[in-house]
């Protein structure tokens, strides 16, 4: 059975111990709930594709406690610095290049000569990450391919039995994956988030490109991602008798990601309300539009994969 485990000072204890003995733990950060192994131990990662039915050339998340921890594991720059000291602790995760002799399994990177550092925000997370002392490998805490967890209920769910532990930090605020940023060549937005595209660019003062399609250079990048059971279809101006209805401002519909149109509750309600839906009885979900504007981009991104063919 998976262990539950509060947020006092000897649970969170508790679970840096299950992390240093190989075994997965699955802890709440500000934008999901990741499934974490020690990213130094090889056995510790296989752990992570094997509960989740991951592909393993879809590399890992390495989650440090901040930006000196990053440094040691990828090759900094300027750019680098910037983008940390404007976004963390916080949703933006930094694909650098790998630094020689980094300790990190080879698993993490999915043989990629780069990693996606990040160091999240929530007080769970750091606290985890402090009492653990190492960096810790977290995808997000679902069978691959499915919707992302934003509650340890979601957690539980879907992977009950597989892992060690689950860190109840209750829900998560942002609701959608980090934003990651490509730093191994021009700045590349390499898969949309939690932190806008518009506000990374003002933050640098220049525009970020657009990553060659087809090529996996960091995680979340699958064309059929984040997907409920029931299939989905989008942009939807006229619900079909039938259907279970997910909209978007005001509108009638079975649940609503804001009924005042705000991107940011929109985006912190999305995969609970998919959960929700998706226990619904029926077979398709019908969505609204979606402004593709601040976060309604990352919406967006994680709407089209789910709704991709599988």
């Amino acid at each position: 059975m998976t262990e539950r485990l509060s947020s006092t000072f000897s649970d969170i204890a508790r679970a840096a111990g299950l992390l240093s003995d190989g075994k997965l733990v699955a802890f709440p950060t500000e934008t999901v709930y990741g499934l974490g192994a020690d990213a130094r131990d090889g056995e510790a990662v296989a752990k992570i594709y094997a509960a989740k039915g991951r592909p393993s050339f879809n590399p890992l998340i390495v989650h440090v406690a901040d930006a000196d921890a990053a440094r040691t594991f990828g090759v900094w720059s300027d750019t680098a610095q910037r983008l940390a000291d404007a976004f963390w602790p916080g949703p933006v995760s930094l694909v650098l290049p790998l630094r020689k002799h980094a300790g990190l399994s080879d698993l993490v990177t999915a043989g990629l000569e780069s990693v996606a550092l990040r160091v999240p925000a929530g007080h769970l997370a750091q606290d985890l990450l402090n009492a653990f002392g190492g960096p810790i490998a977290a995808p997000s805490a679902n069978p691959s391919g499915r919707i992302s967890p934003t509650t340890p209920e979601h957690v539980f769910a879907g992977l009950d039995g597989k892992i060690a532990a689950v860190l109840d930090g209750g829900a998560c605020a942002v609701g959608v994956e980090s934003t990651i940023v490509g730093l191994t060549d021009h700045p590349t937005l390499l898969r949309a988030g939690g932190a806008s595209r518009e506000t990374i660019e003002e933050r640098l003062c220049f525009e970020l490109a657009t990553p060659v399609s087809g090529e996996i250079s960091a995680p979340g990048q699958l064309a059929s991602h984040y997907a409920p059971n029931a299939s989905v279809r989008l942009n939807v101006e006229d619900w079909q008798s039938g259907e279970k209805t997910l909209g978007f401002g005001k509108m009638a519909c079975d649940l609503n990601l804001s009924e005042s149109g705000n991107l940011i509750e929109a985006a912190a309600n999305l995969f609970g309300h998919l959960h929700l839906l998706d226990a619904m009885e029926g077979t398709r979900i019908a969505v609204a539009t979606i402004p593709e504007t601040g976060l309604g981009a990352a919406i967006n991104d994680r709407l089209r994969r789910a709704a991709a063919p599988r």
